[in-house]
């Protein structure tokens, strides 16, 4: 536990002083932009919009994942309740009650 803590904290002081010692230097002289062109107030927003898209489409891919798509459709959860009639797991007042809580 005492080592772990010793290298957590030394290599906290590492980075801490890297970034304090890259902070202290001359910002480099650029002698042209992307905006200058025209082009980078069309794309910049666009590639924006894009990685924003990007990021909400793999929050919501991960969210149904880790549901393990426990949400079904009426029809799918229909054809499971008749599935599991036809097969005898169910009796046929039960059929017709859960049939009526489903919505169909």
């Amino acid at each position: 536990m005492y080592r772990q803590v010793l290298r957590f904290t030394v290599g906290g002081a590492a980075v801490l002083g890297a970034g304090v010692a890259f902070a202290q230097q001359q910002p480099p002289v650029y002698c042209g932009h992307m905006w200058d062109s025209g082009w980078g107030m069309i794309f910049g927003p666009l590639w924006m919009v894009v990685i924003l898209a990007l990021i909400v489409g793999v929050a919501i891919a991960i969210a149904k994942r880790l549901d393990g798509g426990s949400v079904r459709s009426n029809t799918e959860s229909l054809n499971i309740l008749k599935n599991r009639f036809a097969r005898g797991e169910i009796n046929k007042e039960e059929f017709e009650e859960r049939r009526r809580v489903i919505g169909d």
